[in-house]
């Protein structure tokens, strides 16, 4: 078997209420899904972790083999797989409740490095989000052995600012750092959005891709100049569950690829777009590539470097 180049964590099968009590049910979700999306944009060889039950639906593996995901890592486990209610409301917040037991989290959630494949323990790219307040550094340590690009996300805000060397930790094992301005604000402070991906820069950040919604996102790297892409404009209503997990795929593929901040985002900002456009995660990658190319023009087009 081929090597997999980028690999992504995690599966919940999501329950969507928006905020007029519409409702999605049975989204293929959790992350792992939609960042594998946003890989696949830019990368053939993209594969997904995690633990699933056998209740695992069949239409959720349907897409994931469309997709042309590699799913020799997702293991079928004794506990019922991962569900939650996704609760969206009008102004943007959004609250996950566990309908799955909790006996079925640790299970799925388990990733041993030392168990997967051969062919994804020399990775290109890596994504996985974290706990603020308890990012399970070994975890992450763990991560970080088996790939050469690391890249982080915050799950949530953290309840409180963290101590500098409680961040500092976290940041120095991400090669790329993407949280949203809320996100990043619960971890140094208020601020303009310059001032905060700064702020994670002089915490031990490397490369930060501050995920700012409809403004877009502003990518930092240590003495370099800023760079902002606007997000994309996408027809119709948005649904914005999962479009941040898919801009760090698609930022994490384009960086793999070119070590260029500007083309990593404009995959990310392309990703994110698709995302939006309906809710769970779009037809599968390569019915969409004449339009992914003619969205990444439009992004590459509208990057404006900051002094």
């Amino acid at each position: 078997m081929k090597p997999v180049d980028l690999l992504a964590l995690g599966v919940i099968i999501d329950d969507l209420v928006l905020a007029d009590g519409t409702t999605h049910m049975g989204l293929l979700g959790g992350g792992g899904p939609q960042t594998a999306f946003g890989m696949r944009l830019c990368s053939e060889s993209v594969g997904l972790a995690a633990g699933v039950g056998a209740d695992f639906p069949q239409a959720a593996r349907d897409w994931m083999h469309g997709a042309g995901i590699d799913t020799s890592a997702v293991r079928q486990t004794a506990q019922p797989t991962l569900r939650a209610w996704q609760l969206l409301e009008a102004d943007g917040r959004h609250t996950q409740v566990w309908r799955s037991p909790l006996s079925a989290l640790p299970v799925n959630l388990a990733l041993d490095t030392t168990t997967l494949p051969a062919t994804h323990r020399s990775l290109q790219g890596l994504h996985t989000g974290i706990h603020p307040e308890e990012p399970n550094l070994a975890r992450l340590q763990a991560l970080r052995a088996i790939t050469r690009v690391l890249s982080i996300e915050t799950w949530r805000s953290a309840a409180s600012p963290l101590r500098p060397e409680a961040l500092r930790a976290v940041l120095q094992l991400a090669d790329i750092f993407s949280p949203n301005v809320a996100e990043a604000e619960s971890l140094v402070g208020a601020g303009e959005p310059l001032a905060l991906a700064q702020r994670l820069l002089e915490h031990g950040g490397r490369l930060i891709a501050l995920r700012m919604g409809n403004a877009g996102v502003l990518v930092c790297a240590a003495n370099q100049n800023a760079l902002h892409l606007p997000a994309l404009a996408v027809s119709g209503a948005t649904h914005p569950l999962g479009a941040g997990n898919a801009f760090c795929g698609g930022f994490l593929a384009g960086w793999a690829a070119t070590a260029d901040a500007a083309s990593a985002a404009a995959y990310g900002t392309v990703a994110a777009s698709f995302m939006l456009e309906q809710p769970g995660v779009p037809p599968a990658p390569a019915m969409l590539h004449l339009e992914a190319q003619r969205r990444l023009q439009r992004a590459l087009q509208s990057i404006r470097i900051l002094n």
